[in-house]
C-alpha cells in the first residue's frame, strides 16, 4: 500500500518561501510510469494542479505558477519537494501530494494515493 505524508510549514510570511516535502513510502518514486503531483485548494476554491515530477525526474509546473515554482526530489530518501516563491495570501490553502500516470490532472479520481493535506497559511 502507497502511502504519501506531506510536511512543511503550516505558517509562512508573505514575500517568503513556502518549502514543502512528500514522503513516499510503500512504493518508489523511481517506478515507472508515475507521475508524483503538488495540489491545493484555497478556500472557495475547486482543486489546483501546481506541479509534479515524473519517475524519470522530469518536472512539470502549471503556467501560472511556473515562475515561482520549483520541484525536486530525493530519490535516497523517496521525497519529492515543493518550493512556491514570493508567496501572498492567496496562497493560502491545503497542500496535497497524490500520485497519478499523467501530469496536469485536475479530478480527485485521476489520482490514486493522496497524502492527507497540510494546511498552509500565508500571513504576517
Amino acid at each position: 500500500q502507497v502511502q504519501l505524508q506531506e510536511s512543511g510549514p503550516g505558517l509562512v510570511k508573505p514575500s517568503q518561501t513556502l518549502s514543502l516535502t512528500c514522503t513516499v513510502s510503500g512504493g518508489s518514486i523511481t517506478t515507472k510510469y508515475h507521475y508524483w503531483n503538488w495540489l491545493r485548494q484555497s478556500p472557495g476554491k475547486g482543486l489546483e494542479w501546481m506541479g509534479a515530477i515524473d519517475y524519470s525526474g522530469s518536472t512539470y509546473s502549471s503556467p501560472s505558477l511556473k515562475s515561482r515554482t520549483s520541484i525536486s526530489r530525493d530519490t535516497s530518501k523517496n521525497q519529492f519537494t515543493l518550493q512556491l516563491n514570493t508567496v501572498t495570501p492567496e496562497d493560502t490553502g491545503v497542500y496535497y501530494c497524490a500520485r497519478a500516470g499523467l501530469w496536469g490532472l485536475t479530478r480527485r479520481s485521476d489520482y490514486d494515493y493522496w497524502g492527507q493535506g497540510t494546511q498552509v497559511t500565508v500571513a504576517s
